[in-house]
């Protein structure tokens, strides 16, 4: 089968912030449009426009924010063509929370485990000596099957904010701060047996959340300079309070 080479300067344009004409960190999208930031820089260019840097498009007239979204599958397709752009973004987040004396966050730490991994091994040219001359039937646990637990953590207090839905029985929980809205509406809908999470709203300070905000994303947007836990409130759609 015939390979073809590119080099990386012409894709440069498909993977590069317009705004800061890096490579991207923390890929964010615009839903309107599909075009492709880093988060920082899409963010603070938000507080003051509600258009998107590349097209122009309006993205929402009051609230822009709502309208991006965090893009995973972009971001690794950066680090996977970028040879060591991931352990130099982890290295300076490592030393910024050093820098502060803060702990560094979880996420950040899992991370850095799984870039300790050999590349021939994560690409699967090459296996282990433990898994050759492993006996037929033994199975290693898996490092990284901890459900998130190692990961960055946000505390939130889900409130009623309807009298059309019931509260819930335990309001205070502790997730990923990589979960999304979407996440949290899906838990809401099974906990209260709706039919559909897309009967939910959820709410931050009375401004309802888009579905693929990160839970991390909310809490540096909107609760900043707020004490723990994340107050958020659901309600029925189109439900006028």
């Amino acid at each position: 089968m015939l390979t073809r080479k590119i080099k990386l300067c012409h894709i440069n344009a498909h993977i590069t912030c317009r705004l800061c004409e890096g490579y991207l960190i923390d890929a964010t999208t615009v839903t309107e449009c599909l075009h492709t930031f880093c988060r920082s820089c899409l963010v603070k260019y938000l507080e003051e426009n509600n258009t998107c840097p590349t097209c122009r498009i309006v993205i929402h007239q009051s609230h822009p924010l709502q309208y991006i979204g965090h893009d995973r599958t972009m971001q690794d397709i950066v680090y996977k063509l970028v040879p060591g752009l991931q352990e130099a973004e982890i290295k300076k987040q490592r030393e910024f929370y050093q820098k502060l004396g803060m702990e560094v966050p979880g996420d950040i730490k899992g991370e850095l485990c799984n870039m300790k991994t050999p590349l021939d091994q994560r690409n699967g040219d090459t296996k282990s000596e433990d898994t050759v001359n492993k006996e037929p039937g033994e199975e290693k646990p898996e490092e990284d099957n901890d459900y998130h637990r190692s990961d960055e953590q946000v505390s939130i207090c889900l409130e009623c904010n309807s009298s059309k839905l019931r509260g819930l029985k335990r309001k205070w929980i502790r997730c990923s701060a990589q979960a999304t809205v979407l996440h949290l509406k899906k838990f809401i809908a099974k906990k209260l047996n709706l039919t559909s999470f897309n009967e939910l709203d959820i709410l931050c300070n009375e401004e309802i959340l888009g579905k693929d905000h990160t839970l991390k994303f909310v809490v540096v947007t909107r609760w900043r300079f707020k004490k723990s836990p994340l107050l958020l409130h659901y309600r029925p759609k189109m439900d006028l309070l």
